[in-house]
């Protein structure tokens, strides 16, 4: 299934940080990239692994959500099969290996995010993200590691997890097919 993908990334990372008036050195210093691939990215010819791209929104006192919001503000919102936002995570020499499928979108004010996310074999989130919240998700299709603090779960369809989203976790897709996860968290952040 895809819907219609979302390919700014850059700039809104450009604008957010012009915003808050930071040169990409401090940017770059506060996330521990360089100076080059913060710029790679602002300009489209990066791409961020998901872990990476939850460090420089966070330096901009942002969420990745708050940079794709849909400006909706309609009390029901419904995205028919195959027309949801894609947001695409790519990581290098891995084209489009993470894709977030949203099924809530992010408006101001919410106070959940849901999202499919679909991993391709061998695709990784980059490494241990840590936030506020709380994070539940549902295996749809494939296998699919989750490390939270120093425990590791193999998953595989039908299971689900759920933790305290301040716990550092990643995860990656360690089976031969791409593995789709429901994941619901709250506040949003993706």
């Amino acid at each position: 299934m895809s819907g219609r993908e979302i390919h700014d990334l850059g700039s809104k990372l450009r604008y957010a940080r012009k915003i808050k008036k930071l040169r990409l050195k401090d940017v770059a210093t506060a996330v521990g990239c360089s100076e080059s691939l913060l710029s790679k990215i602002e300009c489209d010819k990066a791409t961020p692994s998901l872990r990476t791209l939850h460090r420089i929104v966070s330096v901009l006192d942002t969420s990745i959500a708050s940079l794709f919001a849909d400006p909706s503000n309609s009390e029901v919102i419904l995205y028919r099969n195959g027309e949801r936002p894609v947001v695409v995570i790519d990581e290098p020499k891995r084209p489009n290996a993470i894709r977030l499928e949203r099924i809530v979108p992010y408006v101001d004010g919410r106070s959940l995010e849901g999202n499919i996310h679909v991993v391709a074999p061998g695709a990784t989130n980059g490494g241990d993200i840590k936030h506020i919240g709380e994070e539940v998700g549902y295996v749809l299709e494939g296998r699919f590691e989750l490390t939270v603090g120093n425990e590791i779960f193999r998953l595989k369809a039908g299971d689900s997890f759920f933790f305290h989203s301040e716990l550092p976790h990643s995860y990656r897709n360690v089976g031969k097919v791409t593995a789709r996860v429901l994941w619901v968290n709250t506040p949003p952040t993706f």
